[in-house]
Parts: C-alpha cells; sequence; structure tokens
C-alpha cells in the first residue's frame, strides 16, 4: 500500500508525523512538507521526502497509483486551494490527483472556528467524497 502524507502548517506538524509513526512498516510512506512545516520537522523518519515545489514527482501523477493521501494538519488556505482545482504546488496537485482518480483523500483541518467560507469548502470536498476529519486534541482540554 502507498499513502501520501502532506503536512501543510507549522502549527501542529506534529500530528502528520505521529501519523506517519503509526502507519505499518509495510505501508510505502511519502512526506510532502510546505516550507512552513520544514522549518519544524526533521528528515529523519524513515521516509521518502518530497519538496512542496517539486511539482513533477511520482506522487503528482495518477499513474504513481498511491492507495490514499492524508493532509495533516490541513491549512485553510491549501483546503480551500484543493477545493477550487488549484494544483500550484505538490501537496495540492496530489490532492487533484486523488480527487480525479477517486481515491481515499483525507483532510485534517486544524485552524478552528471554521469560518462560513471554510465550511462550504469543507461541504464542497466532501460532496467530492473527500473526507474531513478536524484532529480532536486532548490536551486542549483539563491536564
Amino acid at each position: 500500500m502507498k499513502i501520501v502524507v502532506g503536512i501543510s502548517g507549522a502549527s501542529g506538524a506534529n500530528l502528520g508525523l505521529k501519523l506517519v509513526r503509526a502507519l505499518p512498516d509495510d505501508v510505502q510512506k511519502h512526506l510532502i512538507l510546505s516550507e512552513h512545516a520544514k522549518i519544524v520537522l526533521e528528515k529523519e523518519e524513515n521516509l521518502t521526502l518530497h519538496q512542496n515545489n517539486e511539482i513533477w514527482a511520482s506522487v503528482a501523477s495518477g499513474s504513481y497509483g498511491a492507495d490514499a493521501m492524508i493532509i495533516t494538519p490541513c491549512s485553510m488556505n491549501t483546503l480551500a486551494k484543493i477545493a477550487c482545482g488549484i494544483a500550484d504546488n505538490l501537496i495540492t496537485r496530489a490532492a487533484a490527483v486523488m480527487i480525479k482518480e477517486r481515491r481515499t483523500l483525507v483532510l485534517a483541518p486544524r485552524e478552528i472556528p471554521f469560518s462560513p467560507i471554510a465550511l462550504e469548502n469543507m461541504h464542497k470536498l466532501s460532496m467530492l467524497g473527500v473526507i474531513i476529519a478536524p484532529p480532536v486534541l486532548a490536551y486542549y482540554g483539563d491536564q
């Protein structure tokens, strides 16, 4: 199985790494980091790292055959671009391919409260089969 994980924001970028670490060892993992996420994260994990401007990377093609893509955290900027079909970087291009190929795409938007525009974009993507799964972080409650 091939899984693409996109990390589109520095705030909560460790969620993406936790997800990558939780994936089974036999899964082929590809990680795409935005510029902000790169600043926060080190690339010491056992995965293939793609630069977000590397639009020619294998994961940007439908023929690559990724089984799923998860963007966590997913910034509202990235979510809006995906909802509007803007594929101007590797994260948004790979997401567009997942939608086009009708493959599993999961977005974990973290910037709450959600604006009416963000909710509209999430609804639009949901109607296309994209899974919207905001992360529920336990450390926001009583400790």
